[in-house]
């Protein structure tokens, strides 16, 4: 029933527009509005409200039958009938078109969900190893934040290594020395030691302090005990389980064990150590350990390395928004998106590969999703205040005020699309010319430059708008990156149908599993072209289309 009365009001609005046509053929055609860019449409029409409705008219959902009767018990002259009559002759076949393109995009989603998963990681084989910090051996110190300190780390193979080592990180000369002579790739591990200073020493006190950390956490990371706390008790905090993504990190291994005196200790963080290794210590004697891939660098120290061609800074825009969009999937907002939590592998090729990392501060929660009771101003908003977006940071604490992070990591996605692309994150203090989330206006944003493809411009400017509701979703930008690069031969077709779209999306399933099992799996167009396929749905997919024929259309 309700999909009927969708039909009926979409077909009405198709008859409207069609009806100065019927009754005045003779009347000339009006001028159409130059060039108006879809950031300054009239403001009663904001691009979202519209989309929809545009996309359906092409391609209605719903039964057709009896509408042509119920238009005419309605009345409203011949000219309504006529409009009526003709929107139905085009909407029967269209329908089944639509029936098509739904069927197939389901399908090809479903043979590609399965495969769009991160490569094994460096314990993959080592199923019952890594859940003591005793197995490790750790080296330098590669990255610290506010809350925690990272060092590269292996299992040895040698038991013999194992021996001889004691307290893991012990921090004498001896121990640095042999540190510093292992070869790079000799520590493929990253851990991640939390500072404890208010959590307790009990293991359920600190889980219960550093969940959202587990958030990315696979299922056999939380497999064993953690200190006293079995692994098998409720699920933390009840946040969200994710699921794994190849542009997400995965925790491999989490654990509880006492706080070792690891390198750099005293010259990095010395007030957060216990008093067992430091008299002037704050920190408790016990605290979280967290074991992830060892990652080259971040993207902030790739980015003040390397100057990527637009093509590739496409790609890596794109990869973030893959990784959000599953994020937000899932009902999970990250909160604290930066170049400094994103790190960075290479494919074969040399093309860097986008993780997103750091879910210290993430609203992971089952009962609430990405909509956040904002009751008080001790609710905590997230990490990042340079980067947070303007329907967060200006939200007034009070009795029914709810933020929804739905949009907000996709705005900081546009913030850092800067950076990508060269330039200075206009969000950052740069002098008198940086902008505050709090308070900037749309046109105050830096012009990007000219090499700069239009539909990218287009993402950053609509990630970038202050109203969540006229955003971009970080699906629908992904699917408009993606087809600009991959899908110009498609869209080039005078008028695209969904059947032609099905052959093209059919042709690019064959080429992506034949690129996957011939050819090096880690390529970065490869990967990406699976995330694409994996998350095929047919709406974002024709909204995605639809916007960029009407950018390319407005511009000439």
């Amino acid at each position: 029933r309700g999909s009927s009365i969708m039909a009926v009001r979409l077909l009405l609005a198709r008859a409207l527009r069609l009806l100065p046509r019927c009754r005045f053929a003779s009347a000339p055609r009006p001028t159409p509005p130059t060039q108006l860019p879809p950031t300054q449409l009239p403001p009663t029409r904001p691009w979202l409200s519209w989309l929809p409705t545009a996309c359906r008219l092409l391609f209605v959902r719903g039964p057709a039958r009896g509408l042509a009767s119920v238009a005419r018990r309605g009345g409203g002259g011949g000219g309504v009938c006529l409009a009526l009559a003709m929107a139905l002759g085009l909407v029967e076949p269209r329908l089944e078109e639509q029936r098509r393109a739904e069927s197939a995009c389901r399908h090809i989603q479903t043979v590609f969900v399965g495969k769009n998963k991160p490569q094994k990681d460096p314990l993959s084989s080592s199923r019952w190893q890594g859940f003591k910090l005793e197995e490790y051996l750790i080296g330098q110190p590669i990255g610290k934040g506010c809350s925690a300190a990272v060092y590269e780390a292996a299992i040895p193979f040698s038991p013999g290594q194992l021996a001889g080592q004691g307290q893991p990180g012990g921090g004498s000369a001896e121990e640095e020395l042999v540190e510093k002579q292992q070869p790079k790739g000799a520590f493929p591990l990253a851990i991640k030691m939390m500072w404890n200073i208010s959590a307790g020493s009990s293991s359920e006190a600190i889980l219960d302090a550093m969940g959202r950390e587990l958030v990315p956490a696979t299922g056999l990371a939380l497999a064993g005990e953690y200190g006293a706390v079995p692994a098998c008790r409720k699920p933390v905090l009840g946040r969200k389980k994710l699921q794994p993504h190849p542009n997400i990190i995965q925790v491999i291994r989490a654990f509880t064990s006492s706080v070792p005196l690891l390198p750099g200790a005293f010259a990095d963080y010395p007030d957060v150590l216990p008093l067992s290794l430091n008299p002037r210590g704050i920190g408790h004697s016990r605290t979280l350990f967290l074991v992830m891939k060892n990652y080259p660098c971040t993207l902030r120290e790739y980015l003040e390395e390397n100057s990527p061609d637009v093509s590739l800074s496409t790609m890596m825009i794109l990869q973030l928004l893959e990784g959000v969009d599953h994020l937000v999937q899932h009902g999970i907002a990250h909160r604290d998106l930066k170049s400094d939590n994103i790190l960075v592998e290479f494919d074969s090729a040399g093309c860097p590969w986008l993780v997103i990392t750091d879910f210290g501060c993430c609203l992971a929660d089952d009962s609430i999703g990405l909509r956040l009771p904002f009751t008080s101003a001790y609710v905590d908003r997230g990490g990042n205040g340079c980067l947070m977006a303007p329907e967060v940071i200006t939200a007034s604490p009070g009795p029914g005020t709810v933020i929804n992070y739905s949009k907000a990591d996709a705005w900081a996605v546009g913030a850092i699309a800067y950076e990508i692309l060269g330039l200075a994150n206009p969000f950052y203090g740069h002098g008198g010319s940086s902008l505050e989330s709090r308070s900037y206006h749309e046109d105050q944003l830096p012009s990007l430059p000219q090499h700069v493809p239009l539909e990218v411009k287009q993402v950053i400017k609509m990630l970038l708008l202050r109203d969540p509701d006229k955003r971009l979703s970080a699906r629908v930008a992904a699917n408009v990156l993606h087809l600009s690069l991959w899908g110009e031969k498609v869209l080039a077709s005078q008028a695209l149908k969904p059947d032609q779209m099905i052959s093209w999306l059919l042709c690019q399933s064959a080429a992506a599993l034949l690129m996957n099992r011939l050819v090096d799996k880690s390529l970065v167009e490869t990967k990406l072209k699976m995330c694409f396929l994996a998350n095929l749905e047919y709406e974002d997919l024709w909204a995605a289309i639809f916007l960029l024929l009407a950018w390319r259309n407005w511009s000439g």
